[in-house]
């Protein structure tokens, strides 16, 4: 198996002066791009195409993210916020272009259409969670499995290629990566009311607030030390961090039972990869 690389094959794509002066992309899904790379690289149905599967799959996710943190208010129409709402416009659909660039210069006709099956999906599934975030019918608990759900799409559209004696493995280790990061997320983005605003925190302060809670954590320009304050009193980052360290135990769990040597020896060095890179991430958060 070659090196994983794909961080740095990303690179080129996202590493834009533009962009880095006036505004902002979402982490890219590095722990479920490695795991997808170490399942399409093993056993007898290796695919000699996992390190380009791997690329495309992890430049639809960023651009399906992208798309995804674009601020929606009305405000400073003309100011530096509108340049980064359309700067986030453009990178989304720059990503996604090179998606099917690359695919369709290797003749991978078959997998455009597998990846854009599952593109759709992820909308539908994201129109519907929209659908009842507005209708305000849904628990904390239930926006994070629906999140989840949706960060495991795309690369669910893989299970087909996987050795069959590893896919059910493979589906528990994607479950629990994909937790794992989108929980990360959830830590990182509480840190401001504007971009959390109807993520876990949102909903989960939303459930045990009095009125005047309630009605604070509806404006839209709620002040950050009340938000802070909500936030340790219904112990949001507390409970956000439980998940964490639960996934990251299952995670361990799941390797212990692995026979083969080869295949634990690279799970393993995606796990140490990937909880370093939260602690990095956690340290960054907290100074944040």
């Amino acid at each position: 198996m070659k090196p994983y690389r794909i961080p740095q094959l990303v690179k080129p794509y996202t590493d834009y002066d533009m962009i880095q002066r006036h505004t902002e992309l979402p982490p890219f899904s590095d722990g479920r791009s490695h795991l997808l790379y170490i399942f399409l690289s093993y056993g007898t149905e290796a695919d000699r195409n996992s390190e380009l599967y791997t690329l495309v799959t992890g430049l639809v996710q960023l651009a399906l993210d992208t798309h995804e943190i674009i601020d929606r208010t009305q405000d400073d129409p003309g100011g530096d916020l509108m340049r980064s709402r359309q700067l986030k416009v453009l990178a989304g659909d720059y990503f996604s272009g090179w998606f099917y660039h690359l695919l369709a210069k290797r003749g991978q006709i078959e997998m455009v259409g597998s990846l854009s099956s599952a593109i759709a999906d992820f909308n539908v599934m994201k129109a519907r969670l929209y659908g009842k975030m507005k209708e305000m019918l849904l628990s904390a608990e239930q926006y994070l499995r629906h999140s989840v759900q949706l960060n495991m799409r795309l690369f669910l559209s893989f299970t087909p290629m996987i050795e069959g004696a590893l896919t059910e493995l493979w589906e528990k280790l994607l479950a629990e990566f994909s937790h794992c990061e989108t929980v990360c997320y959830e830590l990182r983005r509480g840190n401001d009311p504007g971009n959390a605003r109807e993520g876990y925190c949102y909903w989960k302060m939303l459930e045990s607030a009095s009125d005047d809670e309630a009605e604070l954590l509806r404006d839209q320009n709620m002040d950050l030390k009340d938000w802070k304050k909500l936030k340790m009193k219904y112990k949001c980052d507390t409970l956000l961090t439980d998940k964490l360290h639960e996934s990251i135990q299952s995670i361990q769990g799941l390797l212990q039972g692995i026979k083969d040597e080869h295949l634990i020896s690279e799970l393993s060095t995606l796990l140490d990869r990937f909880l370093l890179q939260m602690k990095i991430s956690g340290q960054a958060a907290v100074e944040g």
